[in-house]
């Protein structure tokens, strides 16, 4: 099959519940042009629900659904079933269109809700240990994520990543590792996300990046190529802005612009094995930025330093 390159809604500044960028017609026409064959699903609404329009929506301009990400506060014992009926609401949509493209089977990205914590919302970038979740709220929130990937599977038979987030409650690599302890790496993998990994480490480290594919890549089952702008970075740790506003400043910069070397990271997968779709994201907020343009510069990019 090979590396493929997908893009997402967020890059067009519809991103998780922050509001919405360009329509899905235009975003997904946009994505085509640059240079793009898959697509994630967006923010739940953001594109038909019905699934016959979903398909047409896909086959007209012959793309692949890869996935859709799904923020539950798991933490919170209360929110695992809610989430749960969420979770199983996009993944049943997902499935109406497994095999539209090339065959490959969407994926329910499931996330901790980000921003809900003000703690971690405030320190997204520079979290500390003491931030994190006790070993008591560990077992809860490891439980949610598996209840929804079981129900999943059970229901659709489709696979659930785990998407590691800034501002969310598995966001440094400690605490990545330690969700990955908690859960059977059977019923539920992770999505790699380059720029969320190197901002959440706390420091402009790129070389991170490759270690850690390294070290969690018996559990890396899709992947998220975004890059991380080493001075908005270190300005927003300075300054103590929040996730917002990082987000909001650039952090998440054009692939290239910032500090990690894609090239080398794509040459890292392929020797580890993967073989599959990787979805670039630039989040940008609605409204943000030129977003074809910079999906435009992204596609060129990936193409000249990985030649895929």
């Amino acid at each position: 099959m090979g590396i493929r390159f997908g893009n997402a809604p967020c890059s067009w500044g519809t991103i998780e519940g922050w509001g919405q960028g360009v329509g899905y017609a235009q975003m997904l026409d946009e994505l085509v042009e640059t240079g793009y064959r898959g697509t994630e699903l967006g923010d739940f609404g953001y594109m038909p629900t019905e699934p016959e329009r979903l398909r047409q929506e896909l086959q007209k301009r012959g793309l692949t659904m890869l996935g859709a990400y799904e923020g539950v506060y798991l933490k919170e014992p209360a929110e695992h079933g809610p989430g749960e009926a969420r979770a199983l609401r996009t993944a049943r949509l997902l499935q109406s269109v497994a095999g539209v493209g090339d065959g490959w089977q969407p994926l329910l990205v499931l996330a901790d809700e980000h921003s809900r914590d003000p703690l971690r919302f405030q320190n997204a970038g520079r979290v500390r240990p003491e931030m994190g979740l006790r070993a008591s709220e560990w077992k809860t929130f490891a439980a949610g994520a598996m209840r929804i990937a079981r129900a999943v599977r059970d229901e659709t038979g489709l696979r659930t990543v785990f998407h590691h987030h800034c501002a969310g409650y598995v966001e440094a690599p400690w605490e990545i590792e330690a969700f990955l302890e908690h859960t059977d790496g059977a019923i539920i993998g992770l999505v790699f996300d380059t720029g969320h990994y190197l901002y959440g480490t706390g420091e402009n480290r790129p070389e991170a990046v490759l270690e850690a594919l390294e070290r969690f890549w018996g559990r890396i089952w899709y992947v998220h190529y975004k890059d991380c702008h080493p001075g908005v970075a270190s300005e927003a740790r300075a300054k103590g802005w929040n996730y917002k506003e990082a987000v909001g400043r650039g952090v998440f910069c054009e692939l290239g612009q910032g500090q990690i070397d894609f090239g080398a990271v794509t040459q890292k997968l392929v020797a580890l094995g993967y073989d599959g779709w990787i979805t670039v994201e630039q989040d940008v907020l609605p409204g943000m930025g030129a977003p074809k343009e910079s999906a435009r510069r992204n596609r060129e990019y990936l193409h000249r330093v990985t030649g895929y």
